[in-house]
């Protein structure tokens, strides 16, 4: 290891220190230097010409940016979820709302009757797509969630999030067609 260095603490019983009126005024000088250097000195500072000639920057997202989510379907239509809760629990913001029901069809045990994300809380981690045993959550979209006005837009339901889902390669027990 090295050696510690001692640091001598300022006295804090003279006024000029406890007020803290020496640094509010280095302060101070910093910001005049910086507001009459920017105003007379720098005229190389680099600029966007706005709205005369409007120069549009070009974002590129990441290569590693996933996108919204979406739930995948089966054949039939019906979303592969069946409500395991694993997404909601491996989430962790807490935006996943999951309400289970059981299946009419006796050879599924449960699907979700609610499916809710709520966009405003969700830090769009990975962590539910990678939880979901069954490939029903994915985010490869690769779609930037769209602005809204109202706090409602953002919580999407399950047939907002069935819309960008497609059939599923992926077959149960973990192999591909």
């Amino acid at each position: 290891m090295g050696t510690v260095k001692l640091v001598a603490r300022p006295d804090r019983t003279q006024f000029s220190v406890a007020s803290y009126l020496p640094e509010i005024a280095r302060g101070m000088l910093a910001t005049n230097r910086h507001f009459w250097r920017n105003l007379f000195g720098h005229r190389d500072a680099p600029t966007r010409l706005y709205p005369e000639a409007f120069q549009r920057k070009e974002y590129v997202y990441p290569e590693r940016f996933r996108g919204r989510h979406r739930l995948m379907k089966r054949e039939d239509g019906s979303p592969r979820c069946v409500a395991c809760m694993c997404c909601s629990t491996a989430c962790p913001a807490h935006c996943i709302t999951i309400v289970a029901g059981e299946h009419p069809d006796k050879q599924r045990e449960k699907y979700p009757v609610k499916f809710e994300i709520d966009l405003l809380l969700c830090i769009f981690c990975g962590n539910c797509v990678e939880a979901c045993p069954c490939d029903a959550i994915r985010m490869d979209t690769g779609i930037h969630p769209a602005p809204g006005t109202d706090r409602a837009q953002f919580v999407w339901t399950r047939e907002d999030l069935l819309e960008d889902g497609g059939p599923s390669i992926a077959v149960q027990g973990g192999t591909h067609r």
